[in-house]
């Protein structure tokens, strides 16, 4: 196999493309949360605190 065919073998090989598609998507979900960071925790912590005012209103009675 010449250096030419083993070089155009290697351009073809698409074996390596879907790993690199999921590293893209992974580096552009972790900076839209990166950017969006402090909205994000806000978002969470006013679910958390409904949910825990509602636990907080529940009320289970024995007997």
């Amino acid at each position: 196999m010449s250096l030419k065919e083993k070089a155009k073998a290697i351009w073809n090989d698409e074996s390596a493309q879907g790993a690199t598609e999921y590293i893209l998507i992974l580096v552009a979900v972790v900076t839209v949360a990166f950017i969006f960071k402090n909205q994000i925790k806000s978002f969470v912590e006013g679910r958390l605190s409904n949910l825990g005012s509602g636990l907080g209103n529940f009320n289970v009675e024995g007997g």
